[in-house]
């Protein structure tokens, strides 16, 4: 396991505000579009039950341009 997992929708969401984001709107299914205004930026978040997979996380973290040293700190 790495250093991203075990992460749950409502961590990733605190962490994601914290970084500017808000959520926009609701997507396809239990999927969420969040935005950056200063960044000008848009992320794909799902609303799961249960962690979300590192490798999810980790595409989510790269739409947004976060770093993942950055995620982590926050």
């Amino acid at each position: 396991m790495g250093r991203l997992s075990g992460f749950r929708y409502r961590e990733v969401a605190r962490k994601l505000k914290a970084c500017g984001f808000q959520f926009d709107r609701q997507a396809a299914g239990s999927h969420e579009i969040w935005y950056n205004a200063k960044t000008n930026r848009y992320t794909t978040v799902p609303n799961h039950p249960g962690a979300i997979a590192e490798g999810t996380l980790r595409a989510i973290l790269k739409q947004a341009a976060i770093d993942p040293d950055t995620f982590l700190e926050v």
